[in-house]
């Protein structure tokens, strides 16, 4: 080709490149000044135009950072390297109050022929205006950020602050979220419009620099009407106030707030309601006083999107607020409210809703005197594990009715939870035996006239004894497997108690919970409860101080119990051969008892229920018979023997000669019943005391 050929061609690839490039093309000499500029330089306005001829970089891109783009020109000029695809961002002085996002690509050019390196001439500066591409990938980088963030927890205050936490400071300046009051509160769902006067509550609000909050978190916060807050509640319509002018009428509804805006700068808002599935649930609002470009339809389409993400996740953690709420409700609908007043121990406790889980405990009052403390945990959370949970209380009572000793009723209380498993399968039809049901328990008896307590232990943690003087008592309670494992036995243990040591049974959530370390919290356990002029009730407020974090995670249950010893005075007992004519014998000590305890009016009741009782014992059973009275809170008749034969009530025949004798001794007892015992079984009966007339 002929060097003509090539200059021809040459002029004519930069005539083509200068005339008609989409591109803005700038060229400038080795002081940086500009000398020649294309034809999208002069119409697309990507910078200043014409009148920039010969003017040097910094002084023709206002509301760039001309020292920035100075210093690349000048790297460029200098090394020969290229640079491509460098961003800067700026606010054109043409349109001050719109973010501007240029593509710069930077050459250097030199006087050299093809192949070889020449003299610099100067730098080739192409610029392409990548606004639009910037801000939608702006865009998707929050809306994949919110995705990732909003709606870790099924907390409401939380979800609503992920929210905030996203969209400040690469979206708006500041944002607020409100919440419906019966929202907040893990009320029923609200569809449909809200009124103006509707109560909100403040869920989350964060600025790009922090400072006070107008409006705590939780407090009440009701807009004034009418603004675009109550119209886009009242239609659950977003609104877009593109610029905010502060002469405009619904700016006076409150002057407070309007004086803050114009003190911060606010000029631009966006209001959108939270809503899922025609429920309303709050609204959020975004503000811009910073930057200077205001909201745009682009950004009133993303604000959508993101608050109906995290409308999504308000709803989820509503939904479970809701049921937690309603599951909390119902666990202490089917626990004691208070524990029942015994005279073999005083007793007190503490329960904390955490997770809305199961825990259960109760003080259970026993024949003889006697007294079962019970506490349980049942896996699981919610409405059916609540459900559950009152299940195995009622197990427990109903099997504690039996007098079975702790590692007896356990082994019973294990056949429960399995079928109760079996039955409360979750998927009919596919020959699933349904979800697993584990639960823990402890079981622990305590009797005043001997002192003697006996526990028993399903995947539980031990008990915690201290004697009177808060120093801690060794009692070892063998473990057994948690209850719906099966097939598995109990053990059980005893300990001799002195008067006033105090027991304390509890679960896991009151010493493991958020990861602590169980030993030290037992260790804490012990200082607490090592104050021995201190009353249970105060006890258990002082460990809910010292263990209890702010927002515990799980249920939490501690149950503390006092001893009482039954004094000597309070009870008689006897043992006679087995031979019918001990019966009369039998009546006699009885009556002098009575009358020696001042119980003249229950000799007639109390002679025929020992005369019965006595009589089937010998008749029915096998060696020495015991008599036994005791004087409570009732008078209780026991009569024991060495046979496991169990009385059976009967209604006798006009004709019968006997079977009479138990149907006397039931309408003679306020309540009756047997008790078994590892050799033979016990028949007792209660009478209430007479009172004062």
């Amino acid at each position: 080709m002929r060097d003509s050929d090539r200059d021809e061609g040459e002029a004519a690839l930069l005539a083509a490149l200068f005339g008609g490039a989409p591109r803005c093309w700038y060229v400038l000499d080795r002081e940086l000044r500009l000398v020649q500029l294309n034809r999208a330089a002069r119409t697309l306005r990507c910078l200043p135009g014409e009148e920039a001829v010969g003017r040097r970089l910094t002084d023709f891109v206002p509301g760039f950072p001309a020292a920035e783009m100075t210093g690349l020109a000048a790297e460029v000029l200098a090394t020969g390297a290229t640079l491509t695809g460098r961003l800067v961002r700026g606010h054109p002085a043409a349109a001050p109050d719109r973010a501007q996002v240029l593509s710069l690509t930077l050459y250097r050019l030199e006087d050299g022929v093809s192949g070889e390196q020449g003299e610099p001439l100067g730098v080739a500066v192409a610029v392409e205006d990548v606004t639009a591409r910037e801000s939608a990938a702006e865009r998707l980088a929050v809306l994949h950020r919110a995705h990732r963030t909003i709606g870790s927890t099924l907390d409401i205050a939380t979800t609503a602050q992920e929210l905030a936490d996203v969209t400040v400071p690469r979206f708006a300046d500041a944002t607020t979220v409100d919440v419906l009051d019966e929202a907040w509160r893990a009320g029923p769902a609200h569809e449909g419009p809200v009124s103006p006067d509707h109560p909100l509550r403040r869920a989350a609000y964060r600025t790009r620099h922090g400072g006070e909050l107008p409006v705590r978190i939780g407090r009440l916060n009701t807009f004034p009407f009418p603004t675009p807050f109550t119209q886009s509640l009242a239609d659950i319509r977003p609104r877009l106030v593109s610029r905010l002018d502060y002469g405009e009428r619904w700016l006076e509804t409150d002057p407070v707030t309007t004086e803050r805006w114009r003190t911060a700068g606010v000029h631009s808002l966006i209001a959108v309601p939270l809503v899922v599935h025609d429920t309303v649930l709050g609204l959020a609002a975004y503000y811009r006083y910073e930057r200077p470009d205001p909201f745009d339809e682009d950004d009133l389409e993303l604000a959508r999107e993101l608050t109906a993400r995290a409308a999504l996740s308000l709803d989820k953690a509503r939904s479970y607020a809701r049921e937690r709420t309603v599951a909390t409700a119902l666990q202490r609908y089917l626990l004691p409210q208070q524990p029942p007043s015994v005279s073999a121990v005083d007793a007190a406790h503490l329960y904390m809703a955490g997770g809305a889980g199961s825990d259960w405990y109760d003080v259970i009052q026993l024949s003889g005197a006697r007294v079962a403390l019970v506490v349980g945990d049942l896996a699981g959370r919610g409405v059916e594990a609540a459900a559950t949970m009152g299940q195995l209380r009622t197990a427990v009572r109903t099997l504690a009715a039996l007098d079975l000793p702790p590692d007896e009723l356990l082994e019973r209380l294990d056949t429960t939870t399995v079928r109760l498993a079996r039955d409360s399968a979750v998927t009919p039809g596919s020959g699933d035996p349904g979800s697993e049901m584990i639960a823990s328990c402890l079981v622990l008896t305590y009797d005043p006239v001997s002192r003697r307590c006996t526990a028993a232990r399903a995947g539980h943690p031990q008990p915690l004894v201290l004697d009177p003087s808060g120093k801690v008592l060794p009692f070892e309670v063998p473990g057994g497997p948690h209850l719906g494992v099966g097939g598995a036995g109990f053990e059980s243990a005893s300990v001799e108690l002195p008067a006033g040591s105090v027991l304390a049974l509890y679960t896991n959530g009151l010493v493991t919970d958020r990861g602590r370390d169980s030993d030290a919290s037992l260790e804490r356990l012990h200082q607490v409860l090592a104050r021995p002029g201190r009353s249970l009730q105060e006890l258990c407020d002082a460990a809910v101080y010292t263990l209890v974090p702010e927002r515990p995670g799980d249920d939490a249950v501690l149950l503390l119990a006092r001893t009482h010893h039954l004094a000597e005075g309070n009870v008689a007992a006897w043992t006679f051969p087995d031979d019918l004519a001990v019966v009369s014998h039998a009546r006699e000590l009885a009556e002098r008892q009575l009358v020696a305890w001042g119980l003249d009016d229950l000799v007639y009741s109390t002679q025929l229920i020992v005369s019965e009782l006595v009589t089937n014992a010998i008749r029915y059973g096998k060696g020495a018979v015991q008599l036994r009275l005791i004087r409570d809170r009732t008078l209780i008749c026991e009569v024991s023997d060495r046979t496991n034969t169990a009385p059976h009530l009967r209604q006798a025949g006009s004709t019968d000669e006997g079977g009479r004798g138990l149907f006397i001794v039931m309408q003679l007892s306020a309540q009756w019943g047997t008790r078994y015992l590892r050799e033979g079984k016990t028949i007792w009966a209660e009478q209430p005391l007479p009172g004062p007339l």
